[in-house]
């Protein structure tokens, strides 16, 4: 990453004035040169409209110097040069602007809507820009067809469109199309901060809870000068790793259950609600709501609860060990984990897999450890990996950060800080930008906050880990059986409410 970015830290605020303006052709070959020649990744990339105008903002990640680069652009029209063609990683959020803003990103191949709303602001005077295809990219010949799943599913579901080109049971192309139910979220923090916006973060994918609200905090500390104390920290910690440890092993039991295996999947399913209960016993939410709050937690662990919670946490994660075990001894169970839903790495790096996804594909990539936030600066995760991006790989990765993360709670419930748990968080300064990073449990969970005059946020832009990898589903079923849909499926298990901001 060179001098035409603003490099920043994890949580680091700066100036809005001191983020780069370059015009848009400099904009477009800097974040070009980041990702293919520095290994950089796209964190985000959004827009705003300022002074009658559409400002793009990206920012890229270094993860071998730890360093967010900021750079912007503002249009002089209502189209850019699109980056797609040449970076894939980018065309999700391409698309996501078109939508926001009727502005269209010249040459992006498939410039389709995200979430089928109205866009963001009035159609300009003189304007080209139309809503993109609505319609499904189709694969011509004798025998092909089509498979629709959705979006309405059986049982108890979100709502997601799956729509495959099949030549008998292979699959040639699968066509994610979701958006259902957004909520309008993004939108909805303007202004802020409020008293419901912390909630708002809460919901954002409400499985990671934590580690969006997490966000957020951080956020609105470096924004408002606040350093949680050394306790607060272990607690976020603590909570961090417990949502890690329910979903982790209900992913696994879940993985059994698709192909019917049942010991572990029926032992998951009620150790995953284990952990919840650990949550629960932190804050009284399953989910970990109302705990991790600017300036620090509401919740203290008193020295009475530390050993029943330990104990708690000692035999949930044997048992877990016991159940999942099972799963590398049984050859049935491996003949349908191995080499279904390949992935392979220079994929995973083109289009930017972030989180468990990536790290099954041989990439050690992971925020705890390259962009180090909270109790993470000073205890330190291995980043655990696999190599061959399949089902197999994805499930590996689980077990493996099942383990470390449940050593890891053990350590900070034996050695938390005496000190109080929260500070009061001052006001956000005005005209300034952060952003936020975390390793949720999916992967990958960044905030980008910007502040106005007034210090009220005009804009805040959230991407979730999901938003990064539902491709990487679409590409995992490229010339497999369309049975192994639902496998593949769950070796990801994408937020559609993390996708549907």
């Amino acid at each position: 990453m060179d001098g035409r970015f603003l490099a920043r830290r994890n949580a680091q605020p700066a100036r809005l004035a001191d983020v780069p303006l370059l015009q848009e052709s400099a904009f477009r070959a800097a974040v070009l040169d980041a990702v293919q020649t520095d290994g950089c990744h796209i964190a985000s990339l959004f827009g705003r409209e300022t002074d009658g105008a559409i400002e793009l903002i990206a920012v890229v990640a270094s993860d071998e110097a730890s360093e967010l680069g900021l750079i912007r652009t503002r249009l002089t029209g209502d189209s850019f040069a699109s980056l797609t063609a040449d970076c894939p990683q980018a065309q999700l959020f391409e698309r996501e602007i078109a939508e926001q803003f009727g502005v269209t990103p010249e040459g992006h191949p498939w410039l389709k809507p995200v979430r089928f709303h109205a866009p963001w602001r009035e159609p300009q005077p003189g304007g080209t820009h139309t809503p993109g295809v609505t319609d499904f990219f189709r694969v011509e010949g004798d025998e092909v067809h089509e498979v629709a799943v959705g979006p309405v599913h059986a049982g108890v579901i979100e709502p997601g469109h799956f729509r495959f080109q099949c030549h008998g049971e292979q699959v040639f192309h699968l066509e994610i199309a979701l958006g259902y139910q957004h909520r309008g979220i993004e939108a909805a923090i303007a202004g802020g901060p409020s008293k419901r916006t912390v909630h708002m973060m809460e919901s954002a994918a409400g499985d990671t809870t934590i580690g969006h609200t997490l966000a957020y905090a951080q956020a609105l500390e470096a924004l408002g000068g606040a350093k949680p104390p050394a306790r607060a920290h272990a607690i976020r910690g603590i909570a961090l790793e417990l949502e890690r440890l329910a979903n982790h092993v209900g992913d696994l039991g879940a993985l059994a259950g698709d192909v019917a295996f049942l010991p572990t999947a029926s032992f998951c399913g009620r150790i995953r609600g284990d952990y919840l209960n650990l949550s629960a016993e932190l804050c009284g939410s399953r989910f970990g709501r109302g705990l991790v709050r600017p300036g620090g937690v509401t919740f203290d662990i008193e020295p009475t609860r530390i050993s029943a919670l330990q104990e708690r946490l000692d035999t949930a994660t044997r048992d877990a060990k016991e159940a999942v075990a099972l799963l590398w001894e049984t050859p049935t169970v491996m003949e349908r984990f191995e080499a279904t839903g390949v992935v392979d790495s220079d994929a995973c790096e083109e289009i930017g897999l972030v989180g468990v996804a990536a790290r099954a594909c041989g990439r050690a990539i992971d925020v705890r450890h390259d962009f180090p936030f909270g109790i993470y600066r000073f205890v330190h995760l291995p980043v655990m990996t696999a190599h061959h991006g399949d089902v197999n790989s994805r499930a590996f990765v689980r077990w493996l950060e099942l383990q470390r993360s449940a050593e890891f709670v053990a350590l900070q419930l034996r050695t938390l800080p005496a000190t109080p748990v929260r500070v009061e968080c001052g006001a956000p300064a005005a005209d300034s930008i952060v952003v936020s990073m975390t390793e949720g449990w999916r992967g990958e969970v960044c905030h980008v906050a910007i502040t106005g005059r007034d210090g009220a946020f005009t804009r805040y832009k959230i991407t979730d880990p999901s938003f990064h990898n539902w491709f990487g589903l679409a590409l995992a079923l490229r010339g497999g059986q369309i049975s192994d849909f639902p496998l593949c499926n769950k070796s990801f298990n994408l937020s559609y409410c993390g996708h549907d901001l």
